[in-house]
């Protein structure tokens, strides 16, 4: 490989960190929004968003040039596809950050439910499948990122109990309709940042093993199911 196509692929992989970085500060400064109360949070949030916009923009630009300047093969080739990808889930969980603190910020308008619900422990599974997944991208960690997969149908359960929850307390208090209606959708944020995750660890698995394992079921081994 040339040095010149070996600059150009670090630059790719800088931008996509830095990226990533961004990404995860977002969404902890969103739900640390969402469990303090603080509006100053949730505007930081939103305020620093076309950052991560700007990135995406970036890491594309890259590829495309990278692309049309040495025709990549094999890894070169994975690497750049995923990439591009992986850029385009983490701008959704950006997205998703700033959904979290907009939310959130109505929350903070409104009387705290005296109700209990596993939002924490949610949000908690997806921030670990996030960081697992970013962890198995930078030390070409396949095989772990299989688990992390797995991971997602956790974050599934855990939003329809809390679906099931929330729509049962609005029944119950209609005065709650409001409050329940922000956390039903804060859920569903939560759920689709697990998504993203789920989406950045498989791609993980197809740069490191020249397969693609999206669209299958895992048996209990690990292994793509025929």
């Amino acid at each position: 490989m040339s040095s010149t196509a070996s600059f150009e692929l670090s630059r790719i992989r800088e931008t996509l960190l830095l990226m990533a970085s961004l990404a995860a500060r977002h969404l902890r400064v969103a739900l640390q929004a969402l469990t303090e109360r603080n509006d100053s949070l949730a505007d930081l949030v939103e305020k620093q968003d076309s950052e991560i916009d700007s990135l995406e923009v970036k890491v594309d630009d890259l590829v495309i040039t990278y692309i049309a300047t040495h025709s990549p093969v094999a890894i070169d080739c994975r690497f750049v596809l995923v990439a591009s990808k992986i850029s385009s889930d983490l701008e959704r969980i950006g997205d998703q950050a700033v959904t979290i603190a907009r939310l959130a910020r109505r929350l903070n308008a409104a009387p705290p439910l005296k109700l209990v619900f596993d939002i924490p422990r949610m949000a908690l599974v997806a921030e670990e499948m996030y960081r697992g997944a970013i962890d198995c991208f930078i030390e070409a960690k396949a095989k772990e990122a299989i688990g992390i997969v797995k991971r997602d149908k956790e974050v599934d359960a855990l939003n329809k109990k809390l679906s099931e929850n929330l729509l049962q307390a609005m029944r119950e208090q209609p005065g709650s309709i409001p409050q329940a209606t922000c956390l039903l959708l804060i859920s569903r944020a939560i759920e689709r940042i697990a998504d993203h995750a789920k989406n950045i660890a498989e791609e993980v698995f197809y740069l490191y093993r020249a397969r693609d394992i999206r669209h299958r079921g895992w048996a209990e081994s690990g292994r793509p199911t025929p």
